[in-house]
């Protein structure tokens, strides 16, 4: 790992990869900045920090990292604040925000607080901070666009409000009588400035030229007093890590299984590396989907029931909400390619030695193959249930058109004829696999057999 950046809002991963080769992470929280020393990075950045509702990163676990002499630097936002109380011991700060942090030209958090979406949108921004709302207005006054009393009475008023509700458009509206107001929106789309950005490719732009010239800073020689909330920091995160190490080697002993998760695991991180660089995260719904599908197989139809499986599973919502982000991610990758599989699937069912079986199987069923009037909606229905109770042993899934495209079928009436297909070969030829009691039932449910 060359180095590690903290990011989140202020710019999306992408951006961060194409200038500097970097392990991007969500924006940082306690803890995270001594996980990611412990792997000794040459540096790292930090961005963006969670800080409400979840614990701050910690000064110490900064001041531990410069302490093994990797150099950490800080900007924009959560990193400009850092940076700017731990100048004198080391930390390096970059760009206007921290500047003004540090001479005191702000002093209160709110001003680089943003609304953002979940991880599993991309933390997309959804107000405007405190910063980039000065720069703009002022900037807006340096073209003649607004004038001096407007400026004051914008900045005025985007301060009384609550982080969350610094949106421009409600600004407008809220000042629709202000001098120069109808022109500073008409101006705003293309001139507005976002200072936290500005500052973040600052930093990303110094960490790069460091890097590549061989000239970062070395850290301070400093001294992390080893005081008992710090030990026990320290000792939750390894003791959490020695825990999961554990697991994994419990799961090598079953090699079978870990073969099978170790390649979806690859899957996962191919499908987030896609994402990443197509700017493209799983919404809202897709991840209501993946919800439902999950707590449904899991049994989890109360809230109490999912609580109870997430404090089990060592699992708190944002990380559930991950997990399912990260499996509708693989849907999305596999989905976009499954016209492309039919070769590499017939080589594996070769190389496995299973194509041979399903090849005579296909044989048979299609001499076996009889044109068959209309069915009845009720008809095909029965040999829906059939399938999947029967065949499959569980129940028909909720949405049967994903359900088929997940099989690189167009939908569920492709579905339908294959599952027909093999409901009449199964009958007509006594399938080996299917207990004959359990095909005598599904046939007489109802009128299959005056169709056949």
């Amino acid at each position: 790992m060359t180095v590690v950046v903290f990011v989140g809002p202020t710019l999306p991963a992408q951006e961060v990869t194409a200038q500097l080769n970097a392990a991007v992470l969500p924006p940082v929280q306690q803890g995270d900045v001594y996980r990611a020393a412990k792997d000794q990075p040459h540096a790292i950045g930090i961005i963006d920090g969670f800080f409400e509702g979840v614990p701050s990163v910690w000064h110490k676990e900064i001041l531990w990292a410069m302490e093994q002499g990797i150099p950490v630097f800080g900007s924009a936002s959560m990193g400009a604040l850092r940076a700017a109380e731990l100048a004198d011991l080391g930390m390096i700060g970059v760009g206007g925000i921290f500047e003004d942090y540090l001479s005191g030209v702000l002093q209160d958090d709110d001003e680089v607080a943003v609304l953002h979406s979940p991880a599993e949108l991309g933390f997309q921004p959804l107000s405007t901070p405190m910063v980039s709302i000065r720069a703009t207005v002022k900037q807006a006054q340096a073209q003649g666009i607004l004038p001096s009393e407007s400026v004051t009475t914008i900045l005025e008023h985007a301060k009384s409000r609550h982080y969350r509700y610094r949106i421009w458009q409600n600004i407008g509206k809220e000042l629709s009588g202000l001098p120069g107001i109808a022109a500073f929106l008409d101006w705003l789309p293309g001139g507005q400035i976002d200072a936290k950005a500005d500052d973040a490719r600052a930093m990303l732009a110094l960490m790069a030229d460091c890097l590549s010239q061989g000239t970062i800073p070395p850290s301070p020689v400093t001294r992390t007093e080893p005081t008992l909330v710090w030990k026990q920091l320290r000792k939750r995160i390894d003791t959490n890590e020695a825990k999961n190490h554990a697991v994994i080697d419990e799961l090598r002993l079953n090699p079978e299984l870990y073969a099978e998760l170790r390649n979806r695991a690859v899957l996962s991180v191919m499908a987030q590396e896609e994402a990443s660089e197509q700017d493209r995260q799983p919404d809202r719904d897709a991840l209501i989907r993946q919800m439902t599908d999950h707590r449904a197989k899991a049994g989890l139809s109360h809230k109490t029931h999912l609580m109870e499986w997430l404090a089990a599973n060592d699992l708190n919502l944002a990380e559930y909400e991950d997990i399912l982000a990260d499996a509708a991610r693989i849907d999305a990758t596999v989905a976009a390619r499954l016209t492309q599989l039919d070769g590499p699937l017939l080589a594996e069912l070769k190389r496995t030695g299973k194509y041979t079986d399903l090849r005579e199987r296909a044989v048979a069923k299609e001499k076996t193959k009889i044109v068959n009037g209309h069915l009845s909606g009720a008809d095909r229905l029965r040999m829906v249930v059939w399938y999947f109770e029967t065949r499959l042993d569980r129940d028909v899934p909720d949405n049967l058109d994903s359900y088929a495209t997940s099989l690189g079928l167009s939908g569920r009436e492709e579905l339908g004829e294959l599952i027909e297909a093999e409901f009449l070969f199964c009958h007509r030829s006594s399938c080996a696999d299917v207990p004959k009691n359990k095909v005598t039932s599904a046939r007489h449910e109802g009128s299959i057999d005056e169709h056949t």
